[in-house]
């Protein structure tokens, strides 16, 4: 625009000496020229905000266009009221573009009403457990089973309305902290709603806020602190009351304080639903009913945590790491690195 600008004056100069204008048209002239200016330069943003604004709407609907590769069966039916018990048989599932297996051969058990904990090193297959119970893949073999029914021959709407997902990254609306408790269950009362909210530890920071529960907190919650933000998670999934709850490492960043009250709001929440929990803290997992240790996409032990102590394997390395405990020379030279655990 500057450019533009330098160029039409020169031109002006050039159309006076060569009309031999008066002083007064002159400068009417230039007065023109820079009145024009800013309308001119207004202009050329406004292409700008265009050409990004094509783009952006051209990648959306790029993306509402892509075919899901997990689709629902022709003869699938709908999930009602699971119990929680599920089952994986022989599973084997590999990541597009990749030459190893996340899961190899994998058999599992869960029982309803329990709480199991993973652990394990980074891409050992914890969260692809996960991905897989909620159907956002397909196993390469095997079948992954919920109250006796392979996942494939229900539809996946009717899926996820059984499960609740608290994971680290909570994702917040910008909106008002009443609506995104809400989303966990979009016909619930505003009672319900508080009730949640009371559920999850949420209800005292919430009325502390400038406008309560119609505070608006900003884009992703940005105006909260991540122990804030956490427990509006669970106070969405306390609301939608699923059978089966999903944690994926849910209070791996919170200091001591917000982590002690995520434990408290789990643990209510847990009370008579199947949890299955990712988490790296041995705080969030020493009560579960059975710990299951992962390690390059098999099982390497499974059981309680008083059981766990007395091998010399992958957890009871990660418990000593956690706790300080110096482990015996026979300990040390057995199984694995503990900062492949952590």
């Amino acid at each position: 625009v500057e450019t533009i600008a330098a160029v039409g004056i020169g031109l002006a100069l050039l159309y006076v000496y060569a009309a031999n204008l008066s002083a007064g048209r002159f400068f009417g002239l230039i007065s023109g020229i820079f009145i024009l200016y800013d309308p001119i330069k207004t202009l050329s943003k406004l292409q700008i905000v265009m050409q990004q604004s094509i783009s952006a709407t051209t990648a959306i609907f790029a993306l509402l266009d892509t075919e899901p590769t997990v689709r629902d069966s022709p003869d699938a039916t709908k999930l009602t009221s699971a119990t929680g018990q599920i089952d994986f048989e022989n599973v084997t599932f590999r990541y597009a573009n990749t030459v190893t297996d996340a899961v190899s051969n994998l058999t599992l058990h869960i029982e309803p009403g329990k709480t199991y904990a993973l652990v394990g090193a980074s891409g050992a297959g914890k969260s692809t457990i996960l991905s897989l119970i909620l159907r956002l893949y397909d196993p390469t073999s095997g079948a992954v089973k919920i109250d006796g029914r392979d996942l494939r021959s229900v539809t996946q709407k009717s899926l996820r309305e059984q499960m609740g997902l608290v994971t680290q990254e909570t994702f917040l609306f910008h909106d008002t902290i009443f609506s995104n408790i809400q989303f966990g269950r979009l016909d619930a009362t505003p009672e319900e709603v508080r009730e949640a909210a009371r559920a999850a530890y949420a209800h005292d920071f919430i009325v502390a806020q400038p406008n309560g529960y119609e505070t608006v907190i900003g884009d992703k919650g940005c105006l909260l602190s991540g122990g804030q933000q956490q427990r509006l998670a669970i106070a969405r999934a306390v609301l939608k009351n699923a059978p089966i709850l999903l944690l994926d490492e849910a209070t791996s960043s919170l200091d001591s304080e917000s982590e002690q009250q995520i434990q408290k709001a789990l643990a209510k929440l847990a009370t008579g639903r199947t949890v299955i929990a990712i988490a790296h803290r041995l705080s969030t997992v020493l009560s579960a009913d059975q710990i299951i240790v992962m390690d390059s996409g098999h099982i390497k032990e499974i059981g309680r945590h008083a059981e766990l102590l007395e091998k010399s394997g992958y957890y009871r390395r990660l418990y000593d790491h956690q706790f300080n405990r110096i482990p015996t020379e026979s300990e040390a030279e057995a199984g694995i690195l503990v900062e492949e655990l952590v």
